[in-house]
């Protein structure tokens, strides 16, 4: 098995003259796990929550020794001690918190999806220009190391023309109608829960998507419970990817070529890859975490701030638009739509 070592996002090491101050607005999971990773970066320093109310900030910022505790997420915006926040709220929020904190004169990274629908999006970025605040939609998949190695390999023609990108993600939620993943009101479903990860993958590598034709099984409420996707991009290259909340399905990709392919398990955050080329041996390459996978998308949002951009070029407004629009046309093909929203 071969070990690469070489850096291949930006180094969560690096200190600069100064920490780059993050608030986190909202203290679910997602927000104890994207911590773990930033207490990894000793240029980074987390000086708020917010929270929907006094108690559960205090108890996150207990948790994580954090200097402030606000009682609303409008406190946390207008926190002049704040130079970034990281909303973690369900995605059903995403857009009004996002705003909020932009218009506040806050930087955000925003956990996927960025938001609802492409319309949400749209307005999110329309913010992030007229503020003049950087915005990047937190797909943490796009910054692991071993995915940079993944892009380096296809750049140098190691697989060859790539002509298929596959994925699947999923895990057995018990149904329950008033849970987030399955309200219509919070914009339930599999696909916005993690199907925007394969999505997020075959944008990537398909590049523009040309046709999106989709299948689903859909939930007493309405939304999708699982889907199974095929996307074509520009080239004839297609996507076939596939999510669920109903069944464990195993979280394995490939991105394939006419001269071989990559292999890639738990892609979503992957510590290793395993290469093949056309009548050579398969190259096992492992590419272990700092921390736990955050710490790399949380880098690149202070690289970028410290370089005076707006953007990510990893992924970029445009990426998380052209993602939010297949994700629109998915849920036209199967017929899921949410309050609000035209059928």
């Amino acid at each position: 098995m071969t070990h690469d070592t070489t850096p291949a996002s930006p180094a969560p090491g690096a200190r600069p003259a100064a920490p780059v101050r993050w608030g986190v607005l909202g203290t679910g999971a997602i927000a104890h796990r994207f911590m773990t990773g930033l207490r990894a970066l000793p240029d980074a320093h987390v000086a708020a929550v917010g929270s929907r109310g006094a108690a559960t900030a205090e108890e996150f910022a207990r948790t994580w020794d954090i200097p402030r505790a606000h009682a609303s997420y409008a406190d946390l915006a207008a926190d002049p001690q704040v130079d970034v926040v990281y909303v973690a709220t369900p995605h059903s929020v995403h857009r009004d918190a996002a705003v909020l904190c932009l218009e506040a004169g806050r930087h955000v990274l925003c956990e996927k999806p960025l938001a609802v629908n492409a319309a949400q999006a749209e307005q999110m970025v329309q913010a992030a220009r007229r503020a003049r605040r950087f915005l990047m939609e937190a797909m943490w998949t796009r910054f692991a190391p071993a995915m940079a190695r993944v892009r380096e390999l296809v750049a140098e023609g190691a697989i060859g023309e790539v002509r298929m990108v596959t994925a699947t993600i999923g895990g057995h939620v018990p149904y329950d109608p008033r849970g987030r993943l399955f309200a219509p009101a919070l914009a339930g479903g599999a696909l916005l829960d993690v199907g925007v990860y394969p999505v997020a993958l075959a944008s990537e590598f398909l590049g523009e998507i040309t046709d999106v034709q989709a299948r689903a099984a859909l939930a007493p409420t309405g939304v999708d419970s699982q889907a199974a996707v095929v996307l074509t991009g520009a080239t004839g290259a297609l996507g076939l990817l596939g999510c669920s909340v109903e069944a464990h399905i195993p979280r394995r990709a490939a991105v394939v070529g006419t001269a071989g392919s990559i292999e890639l398990a738990d892609w979503y955050c992957p510590t290793g890859l395993v290469l093949h080329r056309a009548g050579a041996r398969p190259e096992e390459l492992e590419f272990p975490h700092t921390a736990n996978g955050f710490e790399y998308e949380a880098a690149e949002v202070q690289a970028r701030l410290r370089a005076g951009d707006l953007e990510s070029p990893l992924m970029s407004w445009d990426e998380s638009l052209r993602i939010a629009r297949v994700l629109d046309a998915v849920r036209e093909r199967v017929g899921v739509a949410y309050p609000g929203e035209r059928a």
